[in-house]
This record gives structure tokens, sequence and C-alpha cells, in this order.
């Protein structure tokens, strides 16, 4: 398994995304935009594409962020999908892919920072790569906006701040608005990229610092290794 990841700042790092994949002996590659590093010409060189999260936004102009090209990952990711790769977005990753088919993207009815629980809906629960989360399962949230849905999109979970946490496109192509990698080492860039005291007393869904920094990532780190497993296997 050959697996490429685009990563758009230091700060949004792959976490248990990336210790999965090492942890199988995959092949792992990156473009990191950040250090404007390439894209990949196409998608011939990976088997599996995921797009991790950051500040940015699907349309974003390039004068505050010069080395994000989100037309150029965009096209990208649809030559993913019509090749029949593995796709996973996340953050700003999903958006993306929702983006890549033309459909643009949506601001989120609330900004959510910190750990909360999302839920499967009935769709969700007979989805075999995540029914193992459960009804209800506490993951990183980081992001005020969401993916949009094509006409073939199923929403399989949600929160309380945000009614697409979780977005099958297709069998090979997902998106999550949440963050299951979120590790000890992400927690503190969290916190010191944003103003905790201040948004916690403003919005609802937005944690203490402290709160973030004591929580124990193991568990969604498990659930997302169990659906990476199944992905790729089922789909080998």
């Amino acid at each position: 398994m050959r697996v490429h990841f685009i990563q758009h700042e230091d700060f949004e790092n792959p976490g248990a995304y990336l210790d999965w994949a090492l942890m199988r002996n995959y092949q792992v590659s990156f473009s990191k935009v950040h250090l404007f590093e390439a894209l990949p010409a196409n998608a011939d060189g990976f088997d599996m594409l995921i797009v991790l999260g950051g500040p940015q936004s699907p349309n974003e102009d390039r004068i505050n962020f010069p080395y994000y090209d989100p037309q150029a990952e965009q096209r990208l990711i649809q030559q993913a999908i019509n090749a029949n790769k593995i796709v996973v977005g996340i953050c700003l990753g999903a958006q993306l892919i929702g983006a890549s088919f033309g459909i643009g993207y949506s601001h989120s009815p609330h900004k959510e920072i910190g750990n909360f629980p999302i839920l499967l809906n009935e769709e969700g629960l007979k989805d075999d790569n995540i029914a193992h989360f459960g009804h209800s399962l506490t993951v990183g949230h980081w992001h005020n906006d969401m993916p949009n849905l094509t006409n073939d999109a199923v929403i399989l979970a949600a929160s309380q701040g945000c009614p697409r946490q979780i977005v099958r496109y297709s069998p090979l192509v997902y998106g999550f608005q949440c963050h299951l990698e979120f590790t000890q080492a992400i927690a503190q860039d969290i916190v010191h990229h944003e103003n905790l005291p201040k948004l916690s007393t403003e919005y609802p869904f937005v944690q203490k610092a402290e709160d973030i920094l004591t929580f124990d990532y193991q568990v969604m780190n498990n659930a997302l290794w169990v659906f990476l497993d199944k992905l790729t296997t089922g789909n080998a």
C-alpha cells in the first residue's frame, strides 16, 4: 500500500494516520505544501490519498497562503477518485473532496474545538467501515466549516455542533470533518494556536485548554485504525 499525504501546515500533522501507515509498514510519501513541496503530477504513484486539514478554505486565494493551490488539490483528488484510489479527507481535506465535485463547501453552524461526541445515524451504523464506532464516539474537532454533499454522498455521523461529521462519497472516498488522528502532541498545537480562554466563553463547543490537554486520545485513534484497516483491506 502506497499512502500519500497532503499536509497544509506543520501544526496540522497526520498524527494517528501516519502512525497507522508506519505500523502497517506501508510506503509513505508527503506533499508538505506549507514547505512549497509539489503535489504529485497524477494519481499513478499512490494507492491511497489522505488530505489533511488546515486554516484555509477550498476557495482560498493565494494572497494569504501563497503555497496553497486548492484548485490543483481538487484536480488531484478527482484524478484519484476516477482512478479508483482510496481517498480520505480530514477537515479542510473533506471540504476539498466536496469542492472537487464542483459543489463548494459550507460554514458549519458552530465552531468546534476540542473533543466532543459524534453520533452515527442509521446509515453510519450500517457502514461496515465505521460501524465499530458505535452509536456515539468522542472525537477531536477543530473547524469552522464543513463539506458539501454530492447527490450520491451519504452522511454517516453528526455532532451537536455540525450536521456533517462523516460523509461517504463512494465506497472508496470518505470525508471526516472530525479529527480521529488527534494525539497529545496535536492537542498542544491546538492550545498554542487558539485563544481558548476567550473562545470557550463565546462558543458552546470550544473546550478549555486543560480539558484538551488531559484527554486520552487512544480510544479515537484505535477506532481510526480499525476504519483504515477495513477500508484498505476490504478494497485491496
